[in-house]
Order: C-alpha cells, then sequence, then structure tokens
C-alpha cells in the first residue's frame, strides 16, 4: 500500500499554468513536481523555535497583571456590557 496521502488546495490561475508547463517539461505529472517543490523547500524554510519558558514567563506576567484587579481611573465597562442582553 501506498504512503501517499491525498492532499486537496487551491493555488492561482498563475500557479496552475507555471505547474503544468514545468511538468511536462520535466516529463512528470504535477503531483510529483509538487512533491518535490515540497522537499526542496523544506529544508530552506527556517521556523522559528517556540521557547516554551518564554511563553510561561509571558503567562505568569499576565496572570499577575490580572491579579490586580481593574486599575483605578480605567476604564469601568466589561466586554459584556458591549452588547444588548
Amino acid at each position: 500500500m501506498s504512503d501517499l496521502v491525498r492532499k486537496q488546495f487551491y493555488i492561482s490561475k498563475n500557479h496552475d499554468v507555471l505547474l503544468k508547463e514545468r511538468a511536462k517539461e520535466l516529463g512528470i505529472s504535477e503531483a510529483e513536481l509538487v512533491r518535490q517543490a515540497i522537499e526542496g523547500q523544506l529544508g530552506k524554510i527556517k521556523f522559528p523555535k517556540r521557547i516554551l519558558s518564554t511563553w510561561q514567563a509571558e503567562s505568569k506576567f499576565i496572570r499577575e497583571l490580572m491579579s490586580g484587579g481593574p486599575v483605578a481611573g480605567r476604564r469601568t465597562w466589561n466586554r459584556d456590557n458591549l452588547y444588548d442582553v
């Protein structure tokens, strides 16, 4: 059994034309060209690493701010006040 997974996505008309032309030039299917393009690009794209300690520190900071309650002299309404009940 094949290890391929079916994916469905949209591309622009221009990309469709380019994909068809390039696949024909190379003598391969459009699907194979897309697979090769993905494989080639994944190694080049650098995704930022998420550092858990940074998010934990941010969460702690937010909780500390919230524990102080409303800031004096600031708004007195809350989100629920914006809607007709």
